[in-house]
């Protein structure tokens, strides 16, 4: 079977920024798996497996507007040091999770300390790179009637989650 809208799709991944080294993959063994169409993996990557069949290997270049997007300067914010817990010692580097006005994760990396503020950044941290991935399918099958009502694939125990 291969992938199109509507298909439930296992594959292992690697993916590195153009330098060969590694910044994320699947577990050997445990392929992602996610509902085609969903938009559930960044779109030049789900764009670049329509029609690919189980067992076949690709190598996926994704633009970033085609990936995380792209760098937004509006993005890097600087805010007062008092709007962190009290005693929290912030490090460049962290990536932490805010929450937004209606109660949703935002989630920033911390770019600069300095005395009195901290500077931040709510892009993706891979947003305005290049994606390079090599993919291998494992696993193709079409959706379960409550997959597809539900937009995302459940697991071989049931959706483990409540609706």
């Amino acid at each position: 079977m291969k992938i199109a809208k509507g298909s439930v799709v296992g594959l292992d991944y690697s993916l590195h920024l153009g330098d060969g080294k590694v910044v994320d993959q699947s577990e050997p063994g445990e392929p992602l798996t996610y509902l085609h169409g969903e938009g559930q993996i960044v779109p030049g990557l789900e764009s670049a497996l329509e029609g690919v069949d189980v067992g076949e290997s690709r190598k996926v270049v994704v633009a970033p507007s085609d990936g995380y997007g792209e760098h937004d300067p509006r993005g890097v914010q600087e805010v007062p040091r008092k709007a962190f817990p009290p005693g929290f010692d912030p490090q460049v580097g962290m990536e932490l999770t805010a929450e937004g006005a209606d109660g949703e994760p935002v989630p920033f990396a911390i770019r600069e300390v300095k005395p009195e503020s901290v500077v931040i950044d709510l892009n993706h941290p891979l947003a305005g790179k290049t994606l390079h991935f090599e993919v291998t399918v494992r696993d193709v099958r079409a959706a379960t009637a409550e997959e597809l009502e539900h937009g995302h694939a459940h697991g071989p125990e049931g959706h483990g989650h409540d609706h």
